[in-house]
């Protein structure tokens, strides 16, 4: 089965540091056609590039003053990722416990890279990250389904609306995972990130064990031992990286009983609410779907609608999808599919789900359902349960406004390590985390490194 995520990106620097592309990874990904399925059966292809010409003609047809801005918009939203790819380096605080020595200087040095954006960027970043994807767009462009087409990116993954106060954070935040609108996909995609990494464990003298499900998280007198596996086996070590969700490696691995109280409570309390299904479908290769991301999200309010089932505790009847293909292979990226069915059971709506999935696809894509050969699907249940997320949340924690920044995972706690000495996190639900970067890792490796 292909990963959960349709394409896979370390941070550049990352790649750098660990000499990657020695051990085979291509990082060539060219920029990919973003194309969103319009409510008339047309549909509006993009290309995240300031100058394309092909995107500026698509979008003058829609509107010429959009057009006339694409170019702007573009060049800002570049400018934005690149300050929250710093803000991501830079390890947060434990506020209110700020040492000037060790966390003063990183912060200044981000300060300043806020100013010298200028006063107009500076001003539009710091606003546009409370800002809904609606209020974002609108600012730019007139259009509905460019704004709406844009919007799509902002609400991926998280269980937020396009009316939601902070899609302009998530917006910015995965145009940076992406490298724009659409997935680029490098020379053996995630597949290949995977073998690139392996290789370079083995070479620096590592050991990777896929058959080893941990079951505890080991501590003696708040101090990490070690880890004992599902086997029963006991593997002592002196330090402990976790990279699953921060509930499940504290509640599920460490334990309460080992925690403080109200560290306990604060991780309880971390909102996860995933909303999140994927479908992966075989076909005859007739499917006749364009390359690139395709995303059915036709208006502003079509979006906003299919975020409105999560409430009430329903799957979305019209969803927000995300297509990408290979081949004869498509992937689809189902929201809303709430965690917390209200009146019904995963393991009975399966069938609804791909139904829904499929039609959906189909009203913009006729040839696809003739084209079916398999469907695989996976709920947010099965994510929870085969792939060890809580809830189903593939960022390991909402990318909402309490939890980012110096609050993720937990206020007081986003320097990555925890109340037992030794064991410290470095998964998505950290700062920098959500998607493909290895951002969180990276900051993790140097506060182990500092001890």
């Amino acid at each position: 089965m292909p990963g959960l995520h349709p394409a896979g990106q370390l941070r550049p620097a990352i790649v750098k540091q660990l000499d990657l592309a020695r051990h085979g990874l291509a990082t060539s990904a060219a920029d990919a056609a973003y194309v969103s399925a319009l409510a008339d059966g047309g549909s509006l292809q993009l290309v995240s590039s300031a100058n394309d010409v092909a995107t500026i003609a698509a979008i003058r047809r829609l509107s010429p003053r959009d057009a006339g801005r694409w170019p702007e918009f573009v060049g800002f939203m570049n400018r934005a990722a690149a300050f929250l790819d710093a803000a991501y380096s830079t390890t947060m605080p434990r506020l209110p416990k700020v040492e000037l020595r060790a966390d003063g200087l990183p912060l200044a040095s981000l300060a300043l890279k806020l100013r010298r954006m200028g006063g107009k960027d500076m001003f539009r970043v710091m606003r546009s990250l409370s800002m809904s994807a609606v209020e974002f767009t609108e600012e730019w462009f007139e259009s509905e389904p460019l704004n709406a087409a844009i919007a799509g990116v902002a609400i991926h993954g998280v269980t937020l609306g396009s009316m939601s106060a902070g899609t302009g954070f998530t917006l910015i935040h995965n145009w940076l995972n992406r490298g724009g609108l659409a997935h680029r996909t490098a020379p053996g995609g995630p597949q290949g990130l995977t073998d690139a990494l392996v290789k370079a464990v083995h070479a620096n003298g590592g050991e990777i064990r896929t058959d080893a499900d941990v079951a505890q998280i080991l501590v003696e007198h708040q101090r990490v031992i070690g880890v004992r596996l599902a086997s029963g086996e006991e593997i002592k070590a002196s330090t402990v990286v976790s990279s699953a969700d921060p509930r499940r490696t504290l509640l599920g691995l460490v334990g309460a009983p080992e925690l403080p109280p109200e560290f306990v409570w604060q991780t309880q309390s971390i909102r996860m609410r995933g909303s999140v299904a994927k479908l992966f479908v075989q076909t005859d290769g007739r499917h006749g779907l364009p390359a690139g991301t395709v995303a059915i999200a036709p208006t502003l309010k079509y979006l906003e609608r299919a975020y409105d089932s999560t409430k009430y505790g329903e799957m979305s009847q019209d969803p927000y999808l995300e297509v990408t293909t290979s081949g004869a292979d498509v992937m689809i990226h189902f929201q809303f599919a709430t965690y917390a069915l209200r009146n019904a059971d995963w393991g009975l709506m399966r069938p609804e789900l791909e139904k829904r999935a499929i039609d959906t696809l189909t009203l913009h894509f006729p040839a696809f359902k003739g084209s079916i050969q398999s469907v695989q699907s996976i709920t947010p249940v099965d994510l929870e349960q085969t792939w060890g997320l809580t809830e189903g949340d593939l960022n390991h924690g909402q990318l909402i406004l309490d939890q980012i920044f110096f609050m993720r995972p937990l206020p007081g706690w986003s320097n990555h390590r925890t109340p037992i000495d030794g064991l410290y996190l470095c998964g998505s639900g950290l700062h920098g985390g959500g998607g493909i970067s290895g951002t969180p890792g990276r900051n993790a490796a140097r506060a182990v490194l500092r001890g």
